[in-house]
């Protein structure tokens, strides 16, 4: 079938369709799965056949929200095969298995050196697109990549590893990021609200620092998944009186650490009061502007930290990969925290269902590509 990639003479590619299947962001709470144009490459970028994307929290509230112009296609949590490569591009070949970052930051401004990397201007440029906005593209058969992000955030996938696995890659960047960040001793005492997939990686990276790790959430089935990542400490939110079980676990004192996995700015006081004096909250999921009452007084004489942690670090990269990489083969199997799996023509299903999180639900995955493995 004729193809609408680049036609530069030194493009390499597998047969291409056209056209393909993709759920496009219409406005919001509007979703829709359409055929569009297999998007275009040219030199130093490469077209990856989608084989896995995860629904990630932040593609929700983006869609749910309208912060984002529409049309675009989400999906960011990206894993698949190489189909074509632009001339110029070196270390990769099609048939390649890759998980991408849809974001690399400059690694030369300000921010960079200062290692805040996600206010780097250039990390704010999305380097991943399906068609429209770029806007990470992986709730689509074909992904173009970018030059950019070719030369640094797109990484091979070792043999043996599903896709799925790998594409835990960028999650866990942004997660251990934010563990490292805190510096954690091993006489600390880290209280997790929040056990849904992002909670149970923040929880399970705080404990490997040594830290006594306490979880909290409304649901005892994810207490139950959360055991599998070595968790021991569950509070049950919905029976228990979460504050006074954490003090409970802290010899009277409440948290060292109190990291909030949770959306929304309704547990960011329990947070706040669970924290011991000169403790830590880390607000990790509210990436919604809003405004919240907070007691300055438990920030000046309590001498309580209030701090954040947005998205992925390239400083740990390599780290990250070699983790999730490395832990398939040794309990670090992070597809258990799949709950549901939907083909792409149910992507609208699949989103509802991660919308609307319960007892039976974890992360919700995208398939577009079931027979890729």
């Amino acid at each position: 079938m004729a193809t609408t990639l680049s036609t530069n003479s030194e493009l390499m590619h597998e047969a291409i369709p056209p056209t393909m299947l993709a759920a496009v962001y219409r406005g919001v709470n509007d979703v829709r799965i359409e055929t569009v144009p297999v998007p275009s490459i040219g030199p130093g970028e490469v077209l990856i056949r989608v084989a896995a994307c995860g629904i990630c929290g932040t593609d929700l509230k983006k869609i749910h929200t309208g912060s984002h112009s529409a049309p675009r296609i989400f999906g960011h949590e990206t894993a698949g095969t190489i189909a074509a490569i632009g001339a110029g591009v070196e270390g990769f070949e099609i048939g390649d298995r890759v998980m991408v970052f849809h974001h690399v930051p400059c690694g030369d401004c300000y921010y960079c050196r200062k290692k805040t990397f996600a206010q780097c201007n250039d990390y704010k440029r999305v380097g991943c697109t399906a068609g429209f906005e770029p806007s990470g593209g992986g709730f689509a058969e074909y992904v173009h990549v970018k030059e950019w992000i070719v030369r640094r955030g797109l990484i091979k996938i070792p043999e043996g590893v599903p896709f799925e696995q790998a594409a835990f890659v960028e999650p866990v960047n942004t997660c251990l990021k934010a563990v490292k960040n805190l510096a954690l001793a091993p006489d600390d005492t880290v209280l997790v609200i929040g056990q849904g997939p992002i909670g149970i990686l923040l929880a399970a990276l705080s404990a490997s620092s040594g830290a006594k790790v306490v979880t909290s959430d409304l649901y005892p089935e994810r207490h139950a998944i959360a055991a599998n990542y070595g968790l021991r400490y569950p509070i049950n939110a919905g029976k228990e009186d979460v504050i006074a079980a954490s003090k409970a676990q802290s010899e009277g004192r409440g948290a060292d650490v109190v990291i909030l996995a949770v959306g929304g700015n309704a547990l960011i006081q329990t947070a706040i009061d669970a924290a011991r004096p000169g403790g830590r909250v880390l607000l990790f999921a509210q990436t919604q502007h809003g405004s919240v009452s907070i007691d300055p007084a438990i920030i000046c004489m309590d001498e309580k930290t209030l701090l954040g942690s947005y998205s992925s670090s390239i400083a740990v990269q390599d780290e990250v990969a070699d983790l999730v990489f490395n832990g398939y083969f040794n309990g670090f199997d992070l597809t258990r925290l799949i709950s549901h799996r939907f083909p792409l023509e149910d992507a609208v299903k699949g989103i509802e269902v991660a919308s609307n999180p319960c007892a039976s639900s974890m992360k919700v995955f995208i398939r577009p590509a079931v027979g890729q493995n």
